[in-house]
């Protein structure tokens, strides 16, 4: 049975529909991303989660529990804002303490869980000192604290490391997952982030326009994308316009001059589809070897990779290669492309 249910939920304000009949069960212990550009209703599905915004229809269930309706402070969830919100006249130990304050626990017991919360997270050095005097790392992790201190059922976290440097960000994602794992508290995050979301998550759900439109654990969803937009969104891909020139199970589509098969379920003859090809899946080949023939436009230096954008009959093609003991192709130079073709695949 799922630990945290949503079934059916939407939220309007006024006609404006921003979240749609929203359907996700969520395991006790599972760390589940909700990913989507800015507008897609991630926050709001968080936020009534939480209960700071009302659901206009639909059921929540915590634990059995209907949470549809419950006030905020009676669901009991640790929240970690984008913000954290720290109180800034209190130290880290007092921070920390509050949530635990507010119930009435006795001092030495509360003491005791705060101490354990900030080892958690590596901040017992600290703990004397007030969020002024810290990085920003190191408020993330006091806003964690905070949250896990009362032993949450369900940890919520609001694009918790949108605030932080490049590298710091990369960091803290990983730390993120192991304190998750460690302490084994179901967890939601909402991240506009797709290497965020996939490195840390158990599952994905990509939402779109209010709608969820695929969930999956990180590795199906990039190798299996099921619509144009999940393929762009999470991850880079080649989208290759084509014509169903054969049904079946092996059906063949005819991409200019080119054929290639694919997997054919449910594709008829004549349909017009459209192929995704993820960029790290082309190789480079000897021109006149591969499945056809490029002339490279331009290219970028990555560092861990070189990204190259290449005019071909096919049209432009975007190729991702490592950045290996091989002298990188220069631009205007020609080269062939080949890719296997199970790597392609058919977008609804």
């Amino acid at each position: 049975m799922s630990f945290l249910t949503l079934t059916n939920v939407s939220k309007f304000y006024g006609s404006a529909c921003v979240v749609d009949s929203l359907n996700l069960s969520v395991q006790k212990g599972e760390f589940v991303s909700l990913l989507g550009p800015s507008g897609c209703g991630k926050t709001t599905t968080l936020q009534m989660i939480a209960g700071f915004v009302d659901a206009t229809s639909g059921q929540i269930q915590l634990d059995g529990r209907d949470i549809t309706h419950a006030k905020p402070n009676s669901r009991g969830l640790g929240i970690v804002f984008q913000s954290y919100a720290l109180f800034p006249h209190m130290t880290v130990f007092d921070n920390v303490s509050f949530g635990l304050e507010m119930r009435r626990m006795p001092k030495a017991e509360r003491q005791e869980r705060v101490k354990a919360a900030l080892a958690l997270v590596h901040l017992e050095a600290q703990a004397e000192r007030y969020p002024r005097e810290l990085s920003g790392g190191q408020r993330q992790r006091v806003a964690l604290a905070r949250a896990l201190v009362i032993e949450p059922p369900v940890l919520l976290l609001d694009e918790p490391l949108s605030n932080l440097d490049a590298k710091l960000r990369e960091e803290m994602q990983f730390e993120l997952r192991q304190i998750q794992r460690k302490v084994g508290t179901t967890t939601i995050m909402v991240t506009h982030d797709q290497t965020e979301a996939m490195s840390i998550s158990d599952r994905v759900v990509v939402m779109e326009g209010g709608r969820v439109t695929q969930i999956d654990a990180p590795y199906q969803l990039y190798e299996q994308p099921q619509t144009r937009f999940i393929s762009t969104f999470v991850g880079k891909a080649n989208l290759l316009p084509g014509r169903v020139s054969r049904a079946g199970p092996q059906a063949q589509i005819d991409l200019g001059s080119l054929q290639v098969e694919v997997v054919g379920q449910g594709l008829h003859h004549g349909a017009e589809v459209v192929l995704s090809l993820r960029p790290e899946k082309i190789s480079f080949v000897p021109c006149g070897q591969g499945v056809v023939d490029g002339v490279v436009r331009e290219r970028f230096f990555l560092g861990s990779q070189w990204l190259y954008h290449l005019s071909t009959p096919m049209g432009e093609l975007t190729v991702a290669c490592p950045n290996g003991d091989v002298a990188p192709l220069k631009e205007q130079g020609g080269t062939g492309l080949t890719w296997s073709e199970r790597s392609l695949r058919v977008l609804s």
